[in-house]
């Protein structure tokens, strides 16, 4: 029996982008796909409704707010996976991420943007020095070494219950690996395209969003340090 894979998309005013990103899903594989509508104030669950997907709304604002709210709807399936609404990730690239999940070989698959030069390219500047020296912090405290905080990724449905997440906001991704590491979670990186996102980051593209996700990275990583 094939597994049951599900999809989260958190989505904050995504109506150009997300009928992109819902189009370039293939549906033959997937048990569903939830679009996490955070506050929208366009036709972003509209459209996602007319591309096939089902969509819970998240008032609360905030990544991680979305994420655990589509955690909250999921339908019991065997993995999950995260993909942004902006169309930055190319949709088709989520084969390579369930593959070793499915073969039983990882519990926990990460898309890093940071191995092939052009994606790496498409990042905005602040994030890729955010990123390495997010990285580069869980690497000398927690001993792994990853290259990416992408949001792009995939996980064992039974081994993320395990985690237990908590972040509301912009600590999600960092969280997740950090935590993933300390349960000795079978974890994979693989290179993922990316683009430059259709319209302007909500985080990235404004200095309050860099400094604010910046601050509260660092302060996952000591947190999870100490904890």
């Amino acid at each position: 029996m094939d597994p049951k894979i599900s999809v989260i998309i958190p989505a904050y005013n995504e109506e150009r982008s997300l009928p992109l990103v819902l189009q370039g899903l293939s549906r033959q594989s997937l048990h569903e796909i939830i679009v996490v509508d955070n506050g929208s104030a366009d036709d972003t669950a509209r459209v996602a409704r007319e591309n096939g997907a089902r969509v819970v709304r998240e008032e609360r604002r905030g990544y991680g707010s979305a994420c655990l709210k589509g955690i909250a709807h999921l339908d019991s399936p065997d993995i999950v996976a995260f993909l942004d609404g902006d169309y930055s990730d190319y949709p088709e690239d989520l084969a390579a991420l369930v593959r070793p999940i499915v073969g039983g070989k990882r519990d926990f698959v990460l898309g890093s943007r940071m191995v092939l030069r052009e994606s790496r390219e498409a990042l905005l500047p602040q994030a890729r020095y955010g990123n390495r020296l997010a990285v580069f912090l869980v690497r000398l405290f927690f001993g792994f070494r990853f290259t990416d905080l992408g949001p792009f990724r995939a996980i064992r449905y039974e081994s993320l219950k395990a985690l237990d997440m908590q972040d509301k906001n912009f600590g999600w991704t960092v969280e997740m690996q950090i935590k993933a590491v300390k349960r000795g979670l079978r974890i994979l990186e693989v290179p993922v395209r990316y683009r430059k996102r259709v319209g302007v980051s909500k985080i990235t593209g404004t200095l309050s969003g860099t400094v604010k996700a910046g601050t509260k990275i660092i302060y996952i990583i000591f947190k999870y340090l100490f904890a």
